[in-house]
């Protein structure tokens, strides 16, 4: 399997496949601000030295620490302390891990069934890191005849060994799950189907037959983030690629699902950085 030297390229490759991509990346890409992806995300730091935000908690980064990033989860790495960054990422499509798990075994444990104190960082021994690793080189080196399945059995193989240490990590509620993940999956598939239109919690409580309240309480626990922050972040990354594809700002505003602009513009501009304005103007250049 080809090893990227980019988290966007992986990225995509993702996107596109609908299976994984690997990034082994040595040195500091463009700063992202706090962001959500559509697949999973593996961040395992060889070199440390670092911060991560994940949601509103802060996480150290220190040699040989894995974490574990669901599609769901807004994050950033904060605090640049080193010239190196060493890092592997491991981008995942959801539907793919969905289609290798069995019965038996679920390989979406890791990044779903998030209970409030969910600990996205897991700080490997030796040993464990030089399994992690040796999947790693198992995928990355795979050639030849039979490759793809090499590739594939390694994946599910690292995938069962990130799952166990989750696991034995957590607290016993991710062990016994509580049965509402499944209406949190129908909440968040709505919200995508409809985020270009107005959404309000209020709506949703009535598409779905359930209280305000308690909405808002599954899809914290369920996702790790509230309803509001969820919106927002996804219109948002509407509106990032609307302006990179040179739709003005106008336009942008309107077709990214916000409904007022002062909004629009303080959301934008806190999540990433600069000004739509501004966002559009480096864009093109």
């Amino acid at each position: 399997m080809k090893e990227f030297s980019s988290c966007q390229q992986a990225i995509e490759n993702c996107a596109s496949t609908q299976t994984f991509a690997i990034a082994h990346l040595y040195k500091e890409e463009k700063t992202m601000d706090m962001h959500i992806h559509d697949c999973y995300e593996i961040y395992y730091s060889i070199s440390g030295g670092r911060q991560f935000l994940i949601d509103n908690r802060f996480y150290s980064i220190e040699p040989g620490d894995l974490f574990i990033i669901n599609q769901y989860e807004s994050h950033k790495i904060t605090q640049v302390d080193k010239a190196v960054h060493e890092r592997i990422v491991l981008s995942i499509h959801p539907e793919y891990t969905k289609q290798l798990s069995s019965p038996e075994t679920n390989l979406n444990a890791c990044f779903a069934n998030r209970p409030g104190n969910f600990c996205h960082k897991l700080s490997l021994n030796k040993e464990q890191q030089n399994r992690f690793l040796y999947y790693i080189n198992k995928i990355t080196g795979a050639e030849g005849y039979g490759h793809d399945i090499l590739e594939q059995t390694a994946f599910m193989e690292l995938l069962v060994l990130v799952g166990r240490l989750t696991l034995l990590n957590q607290p016993s509620s991710i062990v016994n799950p509580i049965g509402y993940n499944h209406q949190v999956d129908d909440i968040l598939k709505y919200i995508n189907q409809n985020i270009t239109a107005p959404l309000t919690i209020g709506q949703l409580a009535g598409e779905f037959y359930i209280s305000e309240s308690y909405i808002c309480r599954i899809f914290k626990a369920a996702t790790g983030t509230t309803v509001g922050k969820y919106i927002t972040a996804r219109r948002i990354s509407i509106a990032k690629a609307l302006l990179s594809d040179g739709t003005g700002v106008m336009e942008t505003f309107e077709r990214s699902g916000f409904t007022d602009y002062s909004n629009f513009f303080k959301s934008f501009t806190k999540a990433v950085g600069i000004s739509p304005k501004k966002y559009a103007q480096c864009s093109v250049s």
